[in-house]
């Protein structure tokens, strides 16, 4: 019976048991699209990485959630990396060491910063943003259980995308983010007529003095219903802050996930300009927890 190795790995936490949990299998050349679909459903993470061969990269990566393949996700690629280090398959170059990872859309470019051989820090470049639809706060707060009045005000309800799609949705403060409830129903209506893959609540000033932001990712079954770090989302996010003059500086830490009890701190860098925003990076820790094999 073949055997293929395997990891979980928390992202964008220094210690075990907090940040966002990730599943990793290794030499999945040969697993086709249900196959995935059906093991990230074994797994019931918000997400699971495949590991492949490339012809154009260092490694090929998928990610799938329970529900479907998602193109780009932050969480994954740290993990990802990480597992790679941790099993052999990456070997540091030193103090820092730059990979490419072919996900389901193309290459993206990863570096490791480490320290005595042990990994510091993953950061990925994100793809250049693109601004999509924009939402009235009528149509968007009640799949939330919140009234238009809780929105940020003077600010865009709109889509964004560094590789995959998400709403922001900024609030006005940390009272309306907790309050937040995902409605099913009103949401699901939501997102069948909508652009984005899923949604990003958040607002200014984190839940710790290191936190410049502060947010919550929901989702419906089968996927998780809340997210406690969000990579692919807070990249989006950083773009839309950097964009609309809501933040002064171009590097900061988001975080998410504290009130979940797995608390997750995210670092971000805006390349670019406010009007001509080049790349997102966004980075942080990883801690593997378990490892063993898959029996297939």
């Amino acid at each position: 019976m073949p055997t293929y190795p395997f990891f979980q790995v928390d992202a964008f936490t220094t210690r075990p048991l907090a940040g966002n949990a990730c599943a990793v299998l290794l030499d999945t050349d040969e697993f086709d699209d249900e196959l995935m679909l059906a093991f990230a459903r074994e797994t019931n993470l918000s997400e699971t990485a495949f590991v492949r061969q490339s012809s154009i990269a260092d490694f090929g990566v998928r990610y799938f959630t329970p529900a479907e393949e998602i193109p780009l996700a932050g969480h994954p690629t740290i993990a990802t990396t990480m597992a790679l280090v941790h099993s052999g398959r990456l070997k540091l170059q030193g103090d820092y060491t730059s990979i490419q990872l072919e996900l389901r859309d193309g290459p993206i470019t990863v570096e490791i910063s480490a320290k005595e051989g042990q990994v510091e820090c993953i950061v990925m470049t994100q793809r250049k943003p693109l601004f999509l639809r924009t939402y009235q706060a009528e149509e968007v707060l009640s799949a939330f259980g919140l009234a238009p009045e809780d929105a940020l005000p003077e600010t865009p309800i709109q889509t964004v995308s560094t590789g995959t799609p998400m709403i922001m949705v900024p609030l006005r403060s940390h009272d309306a983010l907790r309050r937040a409830q995902l409605d099913i129903p009103t949401y699901t209506r939501l997102r069948d007529r909508s652009d984005f893959f899923s949604p990003h609540l958040f607002c200014l000033g984190g839940v710790t003095p290191a936190g410049a932001t502060f947010a919550r990712q929901f989702g419906v079954p089968p996927d998780v219903p809340e997210d406690p770090a969000t990579g692919s989302a807070t990249g989006g996010m950083a773009a839309y802050l950097w964009k609309y003059q809501l933040i002064e500086q171009p590097a900061f830490i988001a975080e998410q996930g504290h009130w979940m009890q797995r608390p997750s701190q995210i670092y971000v860098e805006i390349v670019g300009s406010r009007d001509a925003i080049e790349t997102v990076k966004i980075g942080g820790s990883a801690v593997v927890i378990l490892q063993g094999e898959v029996l297939l």
